[in-house]
Parts: structure tokens; sequence; C-alpha cells
């Protein structure tokens, strides 16, 4: 296998993880390089009780989302991903769980100290990635020079959010987390 990445072995994993009332549900779409999809997973909703939130304190958040639902869905999905893209910087502690380099495109105008930014033709907004992984970056840069030109990074969170939706209506959920 080829360390280079080219538009045909390039698998990009997007994941969002939506608040709703009292827990944290996940979406997971991967793709090709060309933005179609290979494979779509989601959550059931993660709620932690009164126990967790005072024996976790502050890292349950990051718990919930970096090892409970990111990790748990990258790991139960068969097409390994070349690259993560988050839509929230609250997932980048899950680049620590995984071999996988994760970027987020935060929709927030916030400052993260414990991020890099990089600007890409792919993103219309800056791209973070953990500070932790600096060395990611030529890798990420690599990765992104790959993806097709006509993919625009924070468009699939569109879909996934939408299959989230009709899924649920449908009354198909997996237990991943």
């Amino acid at each position: 296998m080829t360390d280079r990445a080219t538009p045909t072995n390039l698998t990009l994993g997007f994941l969002t993880v939506l608040t709703e009332a009292g827990g944290y549900l996940g979406g997971y779409l991967v793709t090709n390089a060309w933005g179609r999809p290979l494979e779509f997973r989601l959550t059931t909703s993660v709620q932690p009780n009164r126990v967790q939130e005072i024996l976790y304190g502050a890292t349950l958040s990051e718990y919930i989302l970096a090892d409970l639902i990111g990790k748990t869905l990258i790991e139960k999905t068969a097409t390994q991903p070349s690259l993560i893209v988050a839509d929230t910087a609250a997932l980048l502690p899950l680049r620590a769980r995984i071999d996988v380099p994760v970027i987020a495109l935060p929709n927030d105008k916030k400052t993260h100290a414990d991020a890099l930014s990089l600007k890409h033709s792919r993103a219309k907004q800056p791209i973070l990635y953990p500070v932790k992984f600096s060395d990611d970056g030529p890798r990420i840069q690599q990765l992104l020079d790959a993806v097709d030109q006509a993919v625009e990074l924070s468009e699939p969170f569109t879909r996934v959010r939408e299959a989230i939706t009709e899924a649920r209506k449908m009354g198909v959920t997996s237990r991943a987390a």
C-alpha cells in the first residue's frame, strides 16, 4: 500500500455530534475523495447520569465525544478513513485515541489554544488540528490536496444531519456508544 494519498484510495470520515435533551447523538459518514458516500453510522442517544457527571467532572464531555462516540463509530465502521473531519473543535481530542489525523471545521470564532490552524481551498473556514499532533500538518495538507476540487469539506455535514433526522424518523439506529 502506498503512503501517497490519491483520489482512488483516499477516504474521508465526517464526524458530528449533536446535543439533544440531556444527551449526545453521533453521526459518521465515510466518503471517497469525490464526496460520494461509502458508509454511514449513527449512535443512539448517549445520556450521562448524575454519577458519571460527578466522577468525570470537567472531562465528561471529552470522554463522551472522543471515547464513547467518536472512537466507537470509527472502530465499528468497515471502511478505514484516511482523515477524520469534525465540525467542532471539541472532537480534536479524538486524535489521541486513533491513528488517523483529525481536523475540525468549527463554526465558532473562538480561539482554540490547543489547536493549530491552516487554510486550504477545500474549506471556507480555517481548519484546526491538535497542537499535540503538530507533525500531522504536512500529512493533512497532502490528504486535502488529494480531495477532489469540487468537494467543500463542510458540505457533507449537512448530509450527515439530514441522514440522522431521516434515520430517526424511520427508527433506524445502531448502538455504537
